[in-house]
């Protein structure tokens, strides 16, 4: 197939570089996926698709919009060969958009940062205040939820521990509930909070844990959810202690350092 042809069957998928939502819509609904060979040829475009769609989201996030008509143009251009900008211009001018999104995402994690350093503040006060909230002398707050019996770890030993995490507004950054597979990691290798409220733990028992920022990941963002200087939220059940040799700690757990 010719690479025009190609373009104008691009151009009806996206219904006319998306002027007509409906069209677009529609014809997608009814594009035959039923060999292989079809199959493949949709994933491609659909991947493409969703990087360009997530990349143009991030810009939009930094204030940086983008005329998608013409990003549009711009692929299928590339597609049938008759591009306005040679390979060099290109580079330049994404090279000069990296640098403008990098430039503005720093901006904006430093006012971040700022917020939320006054925002942890007020929320480690207010939340120091409620029954059964226990501030130890690094700051770091803890409630027992649920009482256990059973031994305590040391820094040293393994913990094997069902956790979920949470920003001050609520919002879930990391679950092994969700997932549904207990976190095993050294209790040594975790963010300081961890090491020392699990410490505080028995097995079987589960505690609510604030940790404030600097017992967190500090001036760090990590995860693209958790911003510079949060205080993060944690409900954790202890369910075992390992004190034999530390197994690696797992790249999943929001709290490994």
């Amino acid at each position: 197939m010719k690479k025009s042809a190609v373009a104008v069957m691009i151009m009806a998928s996206l219904g006319l570089a998306a002027c007509n939502q409906q069209t677009a819509t529609d014809t997608a609904a009814e594009v035959a996926l039923e060999s292989q060979e079809q199959k493949q040829a949709y994933a491609i475009g659909s991947s493409v698709g969703q990087f360009i769609d997530q990349k143009l989201d991030m810009q939009e996030a930094a204030d940086i919009n983008l005329d998608r008509q013409l990003v549009i143009k711009g692929f299928i251009a590339a597609l049938t060969a008759e591009s306005q900008m040679d390979q060099a211009t290109m580079q330049q001018e994404l090279q000069a958009l990296e640098e403008s999104f990098q430039e503005k995402k720093r901006v904006a994690d430093e006012q971040a940062a700022l917020e939320n350093v006054e925002l942890g503040k007020a929320f480690l006060v207010e939340n120091g205040k409620k029954d059964g909230v226990v501030t130890t002398e690094s700051g770091l707050q803890y409630e027992v939820l649920v009482a256990g019996e059973g031994a305590k770890p040391k820094a040293e030993d393994t913990v094997t521990v069902h956790y979920t995490g949470t920003l001050i507004d609520g919002t879930q950054f990391d679950s092994s509930v969700e997932r549904g597979e207990p976190a095993q990691f050294p209790l040594n290798r975790v963010i300081p909070g961890w090491t020392e409220g699990v410490q505080l733990m028995s097995v079987g028992s589960k505690f609510k844990f604030v940790i404030p920022s600097e017992l967190a990941y500090g001036e760090r963002a990590t995860g693209g959810v958790i911003k510079p200087n949060s205080v993060l939220v944690f409900e954790v059940e202890l369910l075992a202690i390992d004190a034999a040799e530390a197994a690696e700690a797992p790249e999943a757990s929001a709290a490994v350092e």
